[in-house]
């Protein structure tokens, strides 16, 4: 049968919770494999898997209990292996990654922070900061709207402001977070969102990391700004190499995007 593998850890990590279970209808009992100084968490693949909320929520589940009680190498979901033996291989052969990986994370927890504009506050301030703005906006109300050409105008000007001010917004989260990191990784540009960022934070210091950015919540009434966390640390697992599938064409590897 084939297995699935959820994470890496070392062999000394502590054992996994009594019952913990994971993927598949009905979850799979979780087992730990071992090479040498590491370990992997895995079970026995379900034979059709697929990336259903369910699934994706139980993966992230058992990388949340392991990952609490020690620094676990998340892998991206769906990381099936032909067989236990498979598995174990690759950390026999790739042994010196993954324990340099897990000592320069070993302590450190994962933050994702999203911020995005409140729309109508963000239009009032860009208003009242423009002169420009202000007279095209005025002299479109005396002539009873505008023209086409006015209207399109003030609106190009308009999207231009707000886009400045959400790089200058984007820059402001990170400036005032960044210091309370060992590390950051930008995450893939989504709509809404002018600033997807995931900070790498002592897991001892995360209260400080917490603290600031309530802190800069506060300050900001124009934005949106969600906190994700703790986390396994996914956006700051280098990608390592591959084991060879079995019939299904999956892989085993790490990496962030789970």
């Amino acid at each position: 049968m084939s297995t699935y593998v959820y994470g890496i850890a070392a062999r000394s990590h502590p054992a996994l919770p009594e019952g913990l279970t994971g993927i598949g209808d009905p979850p799979r009992p979780l087992r730990v494999l071992t090479a040498g100084e590491l370990a992997a968490v895995v079970s026995d693949a379900p034979e059709e898997l697929r990336p259903k909320r369910r699934e994706l929520l139980a993966h992230q589940s058992v990388l949340s209990e392991v990952g609490a009680t020690g620094c676990v190498l998340p892998m991206r979901f769906g990381s099936v292996a032909p067989d236990d033996e498979a598995v174990t291989a690759v950390l026999a052969e790739r042994a010196e990654h993954y324990r340099e990986r897990l000592e320069a994370l070993d302590g450190k927890v994962e933050y994702n922070v999203k911020a995005a504009h409140v729309e109508e506050v963000v239009l009032h301030q860009v208003m009242a900061d423009s002169t420009e703005l202000r007279t095209l906006a005025e002299a479109n109300r005396q002539a009873g709207g505008g023209t086409y050409e006015q209207r399109l105008r003030l609106g190009e000007v308009v999207a231009a402001a707000v886009r400045a001010r959400e790089a200058e917004d984007a820059a402001e989260v990170q400036q005032a977070l960044r210091p309370l990191a060992a590390a950051t990784s930008m995450g893939p540009e989504s709509t809404g969102w002018l600033a997807n960022v995931s900070f790498l934070v002592e897991r001892d210091a995360a209260a400080h990391f917490l603290e600031a950015a309530e802190k800069l919540r506060k300050a900001s009434p124009h934005l949106d700004l969600r906190v994700n966390g703790p986390l396994p640390p996914y956006s700051f697992v280098e990608p390592g190499p591959s084991v060879p599938a079995g019939d299904t064409g999956e892989q085993v590897s790490h990496g962030t995007d789970l």
